[in-house]
């Protein structure tokens, strides 16, 4: 079992904003986003009716009981109308891991109506349900209830220069000078490393930090001002915009649903 069977609440002092953790799941009302592409792994799955799913390739919507994606696949989702729950999972974790070799080659996979009912007879009352204890089984009928045997290979120093600004509260010098020192690698090789391990540049990476720490903040309760401020954006409209290209939906969406975090 990868996931604890209680929820763990997130909550932090205001001006502290930690990256949210390896799975974070949330249940709500359903809406439509446009397209955009984040850097997680994502399940939606709708927990009654069902989703129109749209890639980048401009084609038409493509019904389904539920959808998963790769990290940074330009994707768009409508889900007016369905109740869906949403799971997070950070690809730089063993979860991630598990989840990118379930996928294979695929970058988008959408979920037929009887995987689906698969996947929803494990949250057996959806209005009340204790997601926590779900989850588990809903990795499990994804296909990645234990760590892969092969993981994805990763540079070691890119991986303890993972490990320190996840472990960071968004304070540490972020420059390539200085997390290069981190990775024992000179400003060149850390930055190719980096980007032949994670899938994307630094920059880009450091930036889906700050909208993590973000959307951790609003989860404890920090208003969007506090949350843009603890994140290091330089204003809430700045963090708007991100949010909106990242999630295809306002950070605002991410307050009116009820938020579970789960942690390994």
């Amino acid at each position: 079992m990868l996931l604890p069977p209680k929820a763990t609440g997130l909550a932090a002092p205001t001006g502290v904003a930690r990256p949210w953790p390896s799975v974070l799941a949330t249940w709500g009302p359903g809406e439509r986003s446009t397209l955009h592409a984040h850097h997680c792994c994502h399940l939606v799955l709708a927990l009654d009716g069902e989703l129109q799913v749209k890639t980048a390739d401009k084609g038409p919507f493509q019904p389904g009981g539920a959808v998963v994606t790769a990290p940074d696949v330009a994707h768009e989702i409508d889900a007016s109308g369905a109740r869906v729950l949403l799971v997070f999972i950070e690809p730089e974790s063993d979860v991630g891991d598990a989840l990118a070799q379930a996928l294979g080659a695929s970058t988008i996979e959408i979920v037929g109506r009887e995987a689906a009912d698969r996947l929803r007879s494990r949250i057996a009352a959806p209005d009340q349900a204790d997601v926590a204890a779900a989850l588990p089984g809903v990795l499990e009928a994804l296909g990645i209830a234990t760590p892969p045997a092969s993981p994805r290979p990763r540079h070691p120093g890119v991986r303890r220069v993972l490990r320190h600004l996840r472990a960071d509260a968004g304070g540490a010098d972020t420059s390539l000078e200085a997390l290069a020192r981190v990775a024992r690698l000179s400003p060149g090789r850390f930055m190719h490393a980096f980007t032949e391990s994670v899938g994307v540049p630094l920059r880009p990476y450091l930036l889906w930090l700050k909208v993590e720490r973000a959307g951790a903040a609003m989860a404890g309760g920090a208003t969007l001002a506090e949350a843009a401020t603890a994140a290091g954006f330089a204003d809430a409209a700045h963090m708007t915009r991100t949010f909106r290209r990242m999630f295809g939906v306002s950070p605002s969406d991410l307050r009116r649903r009820s938020q579970l975090v789960q942690d390994r």
